[in-house]
């Protein structure tokens, strides 16, 4: 019996821990014939160790170790890495054993002496275990995949001139620096970048500058050495190296501090990081995408961010558009919210009066989309009736400051209609009858209109 690479050429790492040498040379090479990567130990500890580095999808260890008993190593595997398969060997086999190693989550128990092929069998189990759970992680990131393109959500120009650009600037690998009021989806936009990008298969890593102290900031970016502090008792791999060959996404760039806004431009100009405690350099491959609700350059000129970081950063520049430049998207936006929060309350809200929605359009929203986002939240939440009204808003709504948009790109009226429906048709995926509602017009009074535009053949 041999193991193979599952159909979508799923790369299974596998481990061997034996204090027996040739117990060791015996399995990695079986094993290895079988097209698989295979690393051996005899120390437990260093296999630990290794897996902080790259973890192994399988595990077989002896059971009886001088340095770390194989109970020992499966519980700490399953602790950290609760995916890997940890089979257990071992030449004093009892009942009692077999018992509490499968109630730790070992994957199956080996008694010496056994055969090469007593093992495949094993490994086969296991690899289809894997292969499993590789495959569910795939599906899963390319829904993913589509959902980001998706969440951003809107009909409206500068919505449309905002996917434009992230389709442009994802093909290229270059940095990118997203600036915009808070609550616009900033990292929607950094997602749908890395996402449409040849770096889409390998990892997207979000750090938030503003959460953590200078010391946290610089541990958890660039990892430390083992004994590089007290209580650093093995090595720990930072997240840009864990980014390694995708994305690291570093949101409120603006609020990093300049003494590590010094080290991180000294990593993007070096393609290398050092840990701390480190003297070995790590080669690096990523791209990073900042973003920042501030305006850099009058943090430059205060003193408060570096212009050689800030040149760095901004390959391109993107700027996301508050709520107040896009109300042609407020009406689209509440019935993605009603349609997610109706599933997640176990509610069968219709929608929101015409009331209700012409005080929503006054409002400035200075939360943006996240605001809007928890108005509708909140009100499904509460609500009883099957319509939303202006009563179960809040209260002060009508009485907050409405900030006008800028008119820009004028176009005569019907061009504009036809503009506009042409984009909804395309939000709606040429659904009609969601098309009908959000546009606020009877169903026939839009066939009329595509009639009339010649819409459909305009599209081809």
């Amino acid at each position: 019996m041999s193991l193979k690479r599952d159909d979508k050429n799923i790369l299974i790492r596998i481990a061997v821990i034996d204090d027996e040498p040739l117990v060791l040379r015996n399995l990695q090479r079986k094993i290895s014939k079988s097209g698989f990567q295979v690393e051996t130990f005899q120390n437990p500890r260093k296999a630990i160790d290794r897996m902080k580095i790259a973890p192994f999808d399988i595990i077989l260890t002896d059971l009886r170790m001088p340095e770390m008993d194989g109970m020992q190593v499966l519980e700490k595997i399953k602790k950290n890495y609760p995916k890997t398969e940890v089979i257990i060997i071992t030449g004093y086999a009892s009942i009692e054993s077999a018992v509490e190693a499968v109630k730790q989550g070992a994957f199956y128990y080996i008694e010496k002496p056994f055969t090469p092929e007593q093992v495949l069998l094993i490994l086969n189990r296991a690899v289809d275990k894997v292969r499993l759970v590789h495959e569910n992680k795939r599906l899963n990131e390319d829904l993913l995949r589509k959902d980001n393109v998706r969440k951003i959500i809107g009909v409206s120009s500068p919505v449309r001139e905002l996917i434009k650009i992230i389709q442009k600037v994802s093909k290229v690998n270059c940095n990118v620096l997203i600036q915009g009021e808070t609550g616009t989806g900033k990292e929607l936009a950094a997602r749908a970048i890395h996402f449409g990008s040849p770096r889409k298969d390998k990892p997207y890593i979000s750090f938030n500058c503003g959460s953590f102290t200078e010391e946290l900031i610089s541990n958890e970016l660039f990892g430390h050495e083992k004994g590089a502090f007290t209580g650093a008792e093995n090595i720990k791999v930072g997240l840009l190296e864990a980014a390694q060959g995708g994305t690291v996404f570093l949101d409120e760039i603006g609020e990093m501090p300049l003494s590590m806004q010094v080290k991180l431009l000294r990593v993007i100009q070096e393609k290398k990081l050092l840990r701390v405690g480190g003297s070995d350099p790590v080669d690096l491959d990523i791209r990073v995408i900042s973003a920042t609700n501030k305006e850099l350059e009058n943090e430059i000129k205060a003193g408060r961010f570096r212009e050689d970081l800030y040149f760095r950063l901004k390959v391109v520049k993107i700027r996301v558009p508050s709520l107040r430049e896009r109300k042609k998207d407020i009406s689209l936006l509440i019935e993605h919210f009603i349609d997610k929060y109706n599933r997640l309350y176990n509610k069968m809200i219709k929608g929101f009066t015409k009331q209700a929605k012409d005080l929503l359009m006054k409002y400035s929203f200075p939360g943006n989309v996240r605001e809007l986002e928890h108005m509708v939240s909140s009100a499904i939440a509460l609500g009883e009736g099957a319509w939303i009204d202006e009563n179960e808003l809040p209260e002060d709504l009508d009485r907050l400051v409405v900030e006008t948009v800028e008119n820009k790109d004028l176009l005569p009226l019907y061009e504009e209609e036809k503009a506009h429906i042409i984009r909804v048709l395309e939000a709606t995926n040429y659904n009609k009858v969601r098309a009908s509602k959000i546009l606020d017009i009877p169903r026939t009074t839009l066939w009329r209109k595509i009639k009339k535009y010649s819409i459909m053949e305009s599209l081809g």
